[in-house]
């Protein structure tokens, strides 16, 4: 009797009872999930910085935006504007302005799409089989397939970074970032149109450019250090190859259409604005004509498909003072230093950068004294 009070004492506990008791520091060292509602107060604040975070980003204007802006001062100055073009300077201006943009656009075109489709279709190991083992060899091949596989300036440098972050030799991938924007073949052929009746600055161009170009490679054989170089990181598209393909042609398009913009202003202020008893000193003298166009290239900054009509109409200077602006601007320049900085590191570039502008200057030089 007392077992069956006892067993019916058990079945009659409140279910409470039955639990075990909990072990201490049990609900001090298990994490408690936080429900709805529940959140510590560190974790919301943090969580409420990340969201507020890109709020806080400054964000720049886009090309509608910029547009816009335009459409507005056209409306609002365009009183002062009709009679500023009114001027004989000033469509004397808006003539040659426009006649380096219609001369340069589809070759600017042409050489963005070709290098955005070998940007994203020819394959990574392709270079690395065809160029030789030993740098001393691969440097000139690079050079001859820069003049195969045409490239601007913007699509020159993160393909040379992909060369030497998949093994190639730095020296062959300069090389090859040197000579596919200034010999390749849209270069050329924009260079024998600019020149009308004087095939032999398409021979300069090409002697020049090849030339120092491979002078850079190997004196980077003889002094280069890998130490100086910052590596790039791999970039891969997620849309796929027709996805960078489209993306490569907007970047390179509107970048490099800018510069255009740019070097096309420049010329048609000095043909236009700054008389020629200014600038007859200057571009008779033969080696201050030389610095002057070649310190104008890198300022300018231009892309290489169009900067042969800039140079042909720069009628004052000599026709070696035009072959450096044609030779110096696809090898260093403002917006290429830049670049460089950005994928090899400042260290690289600031060696880089002096070195290059001593062997183009000092190519077309020489072979403007030879073939000029």
């Amino acid at each position: 009797m007392h077992g069956q009070q006892g067993n019916h004492s058990w079945h009659t506990r409140p279910p409470e009872a039955c639990a075990a008791p909990p072990a201490r520091g049990l609900y001090r060292t298990a994490p408690r999930v936080p429900q709805n509602g529940d959140v510590s107060q560190d974790v919301a604040e943090h969580s409420d910085t990340a969201e507020r975070a890109p709020a806080r980003r400054r964000r720049g204007l886009t090309s509608i935006e910029v547009l816009a802006l335009l459409l507005v001062f056209g409306l609002t100055a365009r009183p002062g504007l009709v009679e500023l073009f009114g001027e004989a300077a000033a469509q004397a201006w808006m003539a040659r302005f426009v006649a380096v943009m219609v001369q340069a656009v589809p070759f600017l075109t042409l050489g963005v799409v070709l290098s955005s489709a070998i940007a994203a279709f020819v394959p990574a190991g392709f270079f690395h089989r065809v160029l030789p083992g030993r740098p001393a060899l691969a440097v000139p091949v690079a050079g001859a397939c820069g003049a195969v596989l045409p490239g601007c300036e913007c699509a020159s440098v993160p393909v040379a970074g992909a060369l030497v972050r998949r093994g190639v030799a730095p020296a062959a991938a300069l090389t090859f970032m040197l000579a596919s924007p200034a010999i390749n073949p849209i270069v050329l052929v924009s260079t024998f149109v600019a020149f009308p009746g004087q095939p032999e600055m398409v021979w300069a161009r090409l002697t020049a450019s090849l030339g120092a170009a491979v002078a850079i490679g190997w004196l980077w054989i003889r002094l280069g250090r890998t130490e100086w170089l910052r590596l790039p990181a791999h970039r891969h598209h997620d849309g796929g190859r027709w996805a960078a393909f489209w993306s490569a042609i907007r970047h390179d398009f509107f970048h490099a259409g800018g510069y255009l913009v740019i070097g096309a202003a420049i010329a048609a202020t000095l043909n236009t604005l700054i008389p020629e008893a200014w600038l007859a000193p200057l571009a008779e003298h033969p080696v201050l004509g030389v610095l002057a166009l070649a310190a104008l290239a890198v300022l300018v900054s231009m892309c290489s498909e169009a900067d042969a009509f800039v140079a042909a109409s720069l009628t004052q200077f000599s026709p070696t003072a035009k072959l450096a602006f044609m030779v110096v601007g696809p090898f260093v320049d403002v917006k290429l230093a830049a670049m460089h900085a950005a994928t090899f590191g400042r260290g690289f570039a600031v060696r880089f950068a002096p070195a290059v502008f001593a062997a183009a200057l000092g190519a077309a030089a020489l072979t403007g004294a030879v073939l000029l």
